[in-house]
């Protein structure tokens, strides 16, 4: 039995000092950690499937402004849908505002670098939301990181020129693929408006390496603003989505028209991280009820009236 009064020999003490000192550090990070995540702040990689969800108790929708998907007032048709699945999953809605340039950075905690077909998730970004309800087009480089729902609405991308336009309208015709290529000939030497890394990007719809006058419109994501610079003449064409189409032939009623499709059809859908299947399939389930009970539907005829005509095989759900 050691002496009483005894001096501990001062290695260990220095171990013992190291030590706490270690755990002390130990259990910094850990508070960190915790205290980010309950201010909603999320440190790098931090997300959830739907048991993790469920006992956070809110359901984060990465939204951006655009076409009534999201309107900024508080509405919009994904705002409205995602705000229905929180309810039925029994959590608080949190909406999220981003923007096309940063909406999967802030979904997976990692930034996207394309190069041609090939995909790289690179970086360490802070995670901002749980899923994506953006008017989100489903893209063949999107769908190598992400986990898509079924579809939520449809789409189709068009070529629009200012009403002054030497150019026509096409015909149109009952092959898509035909009306594809002869709006894409008629481009011609003309000046395009683009936007990179959106459903505008170019290089979606092989107009990239083509001879194309393409101009990148780089002031800001917002595709709302593609029109207001269409009509500033800072490009002779530009791009547009059937659903912001629709209602900026309405806004801007008489000063442009649409020329022709650039793309085949395409599905908008909500997106979840690929580790996140629970999540997509709790959300494939909620919009089958939807669909079923009618609500869907009504919320089509509210943000998109009239769109039913330009796509009548999705919206025919005997189709």
């Amino acid at each position: 039995m050691a002496a009483r009064g005894r001096r501990i020999p001062s290695r260990f003490r220095s171990q013992q000092v190291a030590e706490d000192s270690l755990m002390n550090d130990l259990s910094k990070g850990l508070a960190l950690v915790c205290a980010l995540a309950l201010a909603g702040l999320s440190a790098p990689g931090w997300c959830g499937d739907l048991d993790e969800i469920r006992e956070r108790g809110e359901l984060r929708h990465l939204g951006i402004k655009y076409a009534n998907f999201v309107t900024g007032s508080g509405d919009g048709f994904d705002v409205e849908l995602v705000k229905g699945f929180a309810d039925e999953l029994g959590v608080r809605y949190v909406l999220v505002e981003t923007n096309f340039y940063h909406v999967i950075r802030d979904l997976l905690g990692k930034d996207v670098v394309r190069s041609g077909s090939e995909v790289k998730l690179e970086g360490d970004y802070p995670v901002r939301g749980d899923m994506i309800a953006a008017g989100f087009t489903v893209l063949p480089w999107r769908e190598q990181v992400l986990l898509y729902s079924q579809p939520t609405f449809p789409s189709q991308v068009l070529l629009v020129a200012r009403s002054e336009s030497e150019l026509s309208p096409i015909s149109g015709s009952d092959d898509l693929s035909r009306d594809i290529l002869q709006t894409k000939a008629m481009i011609g030497a003309k000046s395009l408006l683009v936007m990179e890394r959106t459903c505008l990007d170019p290089a979606n719809y092989g107009l990239t390496g083509a001879g194309i006058d393409l101009k990148s419109y780089t002031r800001s994501s917002n595709l709302n603003e593609m029109v207001p610079a269409l009509l500033n003449n800072e490009a002779e064409l530009t791009l547009l989505d059937v659903p912001d189409a629709i209602l900026d032939l309405k806004k801007w009623a008489g000063t442009i028209k649409v020329i022709g499709p650039i793309s085949e059809h395409q599905n908008l859908a909500a997106a979840f991280p690929k580790d996140a299947p629970e999540l997509r399939d709790a959300f494939d389930d909620y919009l089958a009820r939807l669909k079923a009970d009618g609500t869907y539907d009504r919320l089509v005829d509210k943000y998109y009236p009239g769109i039913r005509r330009y796509f009548p095989a999705f919206f025919n759900r005997d189709s």
